[in-house]
């Protein structure tokens, strides 16, 4: 039911968001390799829902509690890591959504909540028409996974115009 180019622009969308929303410093690289097979796993996992009449689509940011992730999102602050990390997947949920409401304009966006990695493999559960798990690695030190889960009811095919330069922006509010 999804449509090969809408698979590719709803990775597309998510690349650019990652890249731009998920490091702490404009100028960390975020590497981000397609993970053929089961997800890339992690601990802890934020998830955040983009739902319109056509679809849902779950993003599933998975991390570890370690040193190198507590120190590139927390540093010395005395701030939870998940509640660090939930804003930053936050911005990078945001940023999907607002390249996707220029195709979508009914869309809803959820609150960031944490769970254990071990749903994961429950993800099939909600019977995805589109699933696809990425190994990402910030500023060459810190490692997450992503889950992208798509779930529609109806077709759903669309081309995305190029969302590097569209997700350069400062995270300015919009003013409706």
């Amino acid at each position: 039911m999804i449509g090969e180019r809408a698979k590719d622009s709803i990775d597309r969308i998510f690349f650019a968001a990652a890249r731009t929303r998920l490091v702490a410093d404009a100028q960390h690289a975020c590497e981000i390799v397609p993970h053929a097979g089961e997800a890339v796993r992690g601990e802890q996992v934020v998830a955040l829902t983009i739902s319109s009449m056509q679809f849902r689509l779950l993003l599933l940011l998975h991390f570890n509690d370690d040193e190198a992730t507590r120190r590139y999102y927390v540093g010395d602050a005395q701030r939870a890591l998940a509640e660090t990390f939930m804003e930053f997947g936050n911005l990078c949920c945001g940023a999907m959504n607002q390249q996707l409401v220029e195709h979508f304009p009914d869309l809803g966006m959820s609150t960031p909540y944490v769970l254990s990695g071990g749903c994961l493999p429950y993800l099939q559960e909600l019977k995805p028409n589109y699933l696809s798990s990425h190994a990402l690695t910030l500023d060459a030190s810190v490692r997450l996974g992503a889950t992208l889960c798509v779930c529609s009811k109806t077709p759903l095919d669309f081309v995305a115009a190029d969302q590097e330069a569209a997700c350069e922006s400062s995270g300015e509010l919009e003013m409706f």
